[in-house]
């Protein structure tokens, strides 16, 4: 028997929570704002070009973090298959906090306003950090529960809606950060 099949549900629970907070004290630490600095908090804000794009506790991004949670989950049941799940969603926490640090780092930000259309960014809110981190629990606990086909038709679903709506997904994100294309930010411009 391993350590890992001796702790608790609610031990993972327990993780995740402070996971979560000490993200939130991270990013404090780091200088991002607690909430919008339009002083409001709205579940939703679907303007992109926009200074409260990324403060709120959703957006359009948001669909990318729950597809993040459907890739953490299929990756570590594939890596660890006989990892119990709540070790699992803590690592997948752990790896999506990872990404909200760095993701509101100045070297990440100034990269985002130079490679892509997000012009506006000046990183995310710690509210909206926190929120990603959960939407990113709602995926892993999605694909949990769905087949891998529907995971997947999920996860091009939300992809082929953002693109639709706003001109951006996740696959878009991650190719204009790393390999920006004229071509990507001409259309995603409008072009």
């Amino acid at each position: 028997m391993r350590w890992t099949d001796t702790l608790p549900p609610r031990a993972y629970g327990l993780g995740v929570v402070a996971i979560m907070g000490a993200l939130a004290l991270v990013l404090l630490a780091m200088g991002r704002v607690p909430i919008c600095t339009c002083g409001t908090v709205k579940l939703w804000h679907g303007v992109v070009a926009s200074s409260e794009n990324s403060q709120h506790i959703s957006d359009w991004y948001s669909l990318s973090h729950v597809i993040h949670g459907l890739i953490f989950y299929w990756v570590l049941w594939l890596v660890g298959p006989s990892w119990p799940m709540g070790l699992r969603l803590v690592l997948a926490v752990l790896i999506e906090s990872g990404w909200e640090i760095a993701e509101n780092t100045d070297a990440v930000i100034n990269r985002y306003r130079e490679a892509t259309i997000s012009l506006d960014y000046y990183g995310d809110s710690v509210l909206n950090s926190v929120s990603d981190l959960g939407f990113m629990i709602v995926g892993f606990f999605a694909a949990h529960r769905l087949p891998v086909l529907a995971s997947l038709g999920m996860a091009l679903a939300f992809e082929l809606l953002a693109a639709t709506m706003i001109r951006d997904n996740l696959a878009l994100n991650i190719i204009m950060l790393l390999y920006p294309l004229d071509s990507i930010q001409a259309w995603q411009a409008g072009g």
